[in-house]
């Protein structure tokens, strides 16, 4: 609708300096579809123009109407509501629109504009001391989406997950293995790789624990007690020999590394994204150092006595960051350095897009003032995609205590749920086991996907997973329920579509409301493609299933007698599935044939 909305602004601009002698800028008049609750298609408003030309709504709506109505042959009629202005256009016009859509192969989305400098998203990003869990499932969904929101824009976009495989945190797990793992396998335990590892990572923060309560018990204040530790001091020690290289540390970190990708994998395929390209703590670290280093020669950061390494960020509005430690060891920072210099150097992006919680705020406002101490000309094609996180019913999860919300687990019951609410409908009664298993496993992730992409990504959410699964609320069933139920209406009419479609007949005001909830489609797209949200596109596939299910019930389709008004509602039902499975994609849901 975007470019209906710029006609009627340039339209309106001219006729104003003609009538008035008064010049308007198009952005000074707004165009807006007009509110369901009065008679119009698109509306115009007129306050901002009525102390300009000193004329009272009512007679400057008026006049504008019929200066417009001359002006463009689309308007049918005009009405005047206060300072807003209601233009019914003619069904020519809606004709027109829909037969453009419909011939529109790639209808919605935009060509690839600049393909060399392409935008590097980043997403997923896991540790490789646990499995995922469902705060990775939001993160991982809303990267995929946000991705494919971003090509159908005419982006190129290079998917990227950078792996944290190195750090204090595996070396809590890769110790816990060693001391009591008896040379337990994934093979040996039937456990998948990311949860053996999960396994060990819990057991060595129930021993920390027991530890210090063992020392507090003895007198010793808690926090002398967590410095010593022991345990904690063993896993620092087998940090330093990481990055030392000792064989022994880096064998048992390979192996370790290796079952979670091994189970990683599995549940990025179950869960249907993908990356073009993965990083790794442990290759990126080292030149996060050398730029630390630079820094340093140069003056940028500075180093405190015992060694260690800093920015001053206090000018920025921030504090002191710690980029090297004492002993040498990096953080999560010098990574990210090292990190987002490799993606500059190898893609020469426009931009690139982190896709992490909202808890990571200060360390991207961080990232970026620090490059720009390094002189990194780029450090402002940084964009923080911060989202809030997911809580359930009964609180936040903790990974270390092991009560986190499983992602294999989750996708689990999300499919039995699925069976079950969709046997207790009896939406698979005639299908056989293959395909009804195929039917929950493609409902279940479309429930779980589209109840977590719908909410803005800024907001925190509560997952209810019974919720999610409703065949008639605003869920990624229901919208696949309609889809559905548009694939049964093309087959039962046995009827060959146009290949191009030329129709030009009478319309009934629920094929307009329609093709206008169609045609807003690319709009909603580049609206949702620069906020990076996916949640308008839901939001959009809901009100479009909700507008069709209407369409539905008011008009007759496969009874209608007139072959040529059943033609068009059976080209405009089409034209409306393809849209929905395009939106649905977009979210990283498919669309079943039947159910």
């Amino acid at each position: 609708m975007e470019g209906l909305f710029k006609l009627i602004q340039e339209n309106s601009v001219a006729v104003i300096e003609k009538e008035y002698g008064v010049i308007v800028e198009p952005s000074q008049m707004t165009v807006q579809i007009t509110r369901k609750e009065f008679e119009g298609d698109v509306t115009l408003v007129t306050f901002p123009l009525v102390k300009m030309l000193r004329k009272s709504p009512i007679e400057l709506g008026t006049r504008l109407g019929e200066l417009l109505k001359k002006q463009l042959d689309i308007i049918e009629s005009c009405n005047v509501v206060q300072g807003f202005l209601n233009l019914k256009l003619s069904e020519r016009f809606w004709n027109d629109i829909f037969n453009d859509s419909f011939n529109t192969v790639d209808f919605g989305r935009r060509e690839v504009t600049d393909s060399a400098h392409p935008i590097v998203l980043e997403y997923s990003s896991p540790n490789t001391n646990k499995p995922l869990h469902l705060g990775h499932i939001r993160n991982n969904l809303l990267g995929y989406s946000v991705s494919e929101l971003l090509k159908a824009n005419g982006n190129r976009v290079v998917k990227v997950n950078l792996i944290n495989d190195r750090g204090i945190h595996i070396c809590k797990s890769m110790l816990a293995w060693q001391k009591w793992g008896n040379n337990e396998t994934p093979a040996t335990s039937g456990l998948k790789g990311d949860h053996l590892v999960g396994k060990y990572y819990v057991a060595f923060d129930k021993a920390f624990k027991a530890e210090i309560q063992s020392l507090v018990d003895a007198g010793v204040p808690k926090d002398d007690a967590e410095k010593q530790s022991v345990l904690m001091e063993e896993a620092r020690e087998m940090l330093r020999k990481w990055e030392a290289e000792d064989q022994e540390v880096r064998q048992l970190w390979g192996k370790m590394n290796g079952w979670v990708y091994d189970g990683f994998n599995k549940t990025y395929s179950r869960m249907g994204v993908s990356f073009d390209k993965l990083y790794y703590e442990s290759e990126t670290y080292l030149l996060g150092k050398s730029l630390v280093q630079d820094g340093l020669s140069s003056g940028s950061l500075y180093q405190q006595e015992n060694g260690s390494i800093w920015a001053d960020l206090t000018e920025e509005g921030l504090d002191h960051k710690l980029l090297l430690r004492a002993d040498g060891t990096s953080v999560y920072m010098t990574q990210d350095l090292g990190t987002a210099q490799l993606r500059y150097s190898e893609f020469t992006p426009s931009s690139m897009i982190y896709v992490v919680g909202n808890e990571q705020n200060y360390h991207f406002d961080a990232l970026k003032i620090i490059l720009k101490k390094l002189n990194k000309d780029w450090a402002d094609s940084i964009r923080h995609l911060s989202y809030g996180m997911v809580e359930l019913p009964d609180g936040k999860m903790k990974s270390r205590e092991g009560t986190v919300v499983d992602a294999d687990d989750l996708m689990d019951q999300m499919y039995d749920t699925a069976k079950q609410m969709t046997e207790e409908l009896g939406k698979s009664e005639e299908m056989d086991e293959k395909e009804s298993s195929r039917l929950y496993s493609v409902i279940s992730l479309a429930a779980l996907k589209y109840f977590i992409l719908k909410v803005d990504p800024k907001k925190t959410m509560l997952f209810n997973p019974r919720e999610s699964i409703d065949f008639n609320g605003n869920t990624g069933p229901f919208i696949q329920y309609t889809y559905a139920r548009i694939k049964s209406v093309l087959r039962k009419s046995q009827t060959d579509l146009p290949v191009v479609a030329s129709f030009n007949q009478a319309l009934e005001p629920k094929e307009i409301e329609l093709i206008k909830q169609i045609n807003l489609y690319p709009d909603v797209i580049n609206e949702g493609a620069n906020a990076l949200s996916p949640s308008l596109i839901a939001s959009y596939a809901y009100d479009l299933a909700k507008e069709y299910n209407q369409f539905y019930h008011e008009l007759s389709i496969l009874k209608e007698t007139n072959d040529e008004k059943r033609l068009f509602r059976l080209a405009l039902s089409s034209l409306t599935a393809r849209v929905l499975s395009d939106a649905l994609s977009i979210l990283g849901i498919e669309v079943p044939e039947r159910m």
